[in-house]
């Protein structure tokens, strides 16, 4: 079971710590680092206490039962109609993102080996490598995000050592406040890891005390390493120029040439191989929590191929066209998640505890902390950020 645990963390922060944490620094340069802890902070307490709801709601029901059921038992046909329109929204707006950054990367790595390819054939070698993956179900996932895991946080811990002593104290001051407005939702759908709960939780075999340290050690893990590389990276690269990389159509690319530029030799190949992996790994989770989502919704048996690749399929092909039409995705994509996250990871898991637990009492066994003032209190915060979410997205 401690395997199984450290796993289970693993795939958490694989998905937390992505191609999310690469926009990070960009979305928040406008108002730097300091102003920007506590942004972390809260988006970190609000998304947390979200997956635990979600945690709670999932195992009133049996093993591989995903959101689409959860919906249904709680909220009726009407929430489960209003959540798979949700659900697909976020999922395919993420990997939307994550494809046109796994592209960015592909086309550079070809590049680098002077081989010029369209961005869009570089979108479709990473979706199919990685997507074989994702098709051949959870176990390979988790042992392809364990090897991945371990390089990334590896390289991790050598570019905060080889970027630190390139760090300007005095960039890490500057800033205004009120520029971290159109932020909140970059920071939130960097902590939109709790769509995997649900297929962790079968994994888990239902240990509840094992499914909330996972919760716990790797969201405080991630919180952490977020505050650490926003710190590094805003302390090294100018933020004016962090800004601007924000809209490119090669964010991914371009803020890995800046860290490069930073002093050591070493510090660029490691940062191409920390972006590659922090893209991946998070196109891995994100795609098996969709792919587990679709085959609870459309009741495909998942021991035939056919239907596994009619989940694929729709898994990973409107997402790729997306990128295909708009390849200057990216953070904006991410940005639109947020507002999707909010409505998914805090609104919905409100009121489906809320319902489960006093109006349809289909509550028992284990029960976030709080009873009717905390959530009730997340259901109003999380029903006030999207509609300001909504607001900053759409200027």
């Amino acid at each position: 079971m401690i395997n199984k645990i450290i796993g289970g963390i693993l795939l958490s922060i694989g998905t937390t710590i992505g191609a999310g944490v690469l926009a990070l620094p960009m979305a928040t340069a406008g108002g730097g680092f300091l102003h920007s802890i506590g942004l972390f902070i809260f988006a970190w307490l609000i998304m947390t206490f979200g997956a635990f709801y979600i945690l709670e709601v999932n195992l009133w029901l049996p093993e591989h039962n995903n959101m689409i059921s959860m919906a249904k038992a709680t909220l009726g046909k009407g929430g489960q109609l209003f959540t798979w329109i949700i659900y697909l929204l976020l999922f395919y707006t993420l990997l939307s993102a994550y494809i046109a950054g796994g592209s960015d990367l592909v086309t550079q790595l070809f590049k680098a080996l002077h081989l010029i390819i369209p961005q869009w054939l570089g979108g479709l070698i990473f979706v199919i490598v990685f997507g074989t993956i994702v098709h051949t179900g959870i176990r390979t996932v988790d042992r392809t995000n364990r090897l991945l895991m371990t390089i990334k946080l590896t390289a991790f811990v050598l570019l905060i050592v080889l970027v630190s002593p390139h760090v300007d104290l005095s960039r890490l001051y500057q800033g205004q406040p009120r520029l971290l407005s159109g932020a909140l939702m970059v920071v939130v759908t960097a902590f939109g890891y709790a769509t995997i709960i649900p297929s962790l939780r079968t994994y888990f075999n239902s240990q509840v005390n094992a499914l909330r340290w996972m919760i716990a050690i790797g969201s405080a893990t991630t919180l952490f390493c977020f505050l650490l590389w926003n710190f590094v990276v805003q302390g090294s690269v100018d933020r004016l120029h962090l800004m601007q990389m924000a809209s490119s159509p090669h964010a991914v690319s371009e803020l890995t040439t800046s860290l490069s530029l930073t002093g050591a030799a070493s510090i660029a190949s490691i940062a191409h191989l920390f972006t590659i992996i922090c893209v991946t790994t998070a196109f891995l989770a994100v795609s098996l929590s969709l792919w587990d989502f679709l085959a609870d919704g459309m009741k495909v048996n998942k021991q035939k191929q056919i239907g596994r690749w009619q989940v694929t399929i729709t898994c990973l092909l409107p997402p790729f066209l997306i990128v295909v039409f708009w390849p200057g995705i990216f953070v904006k994509a991410i940005a639109y998640a947020g507002v999707i996250c909010l409505v998914l990871l805090m609104f919905l898991p409100g009121l489906m505890a809320w319902s489960g637990r006093y109006v349809k009492r289909m509550a028992g066994g284990y029960q976030v902390w709080g009873g009717r003032g905390v959530l009730a209190i997340e259901i109003i915060i999380s029903a006030v950020l999207t509609v300001y979410g909504l607001i900053e997205v759409l200027k």
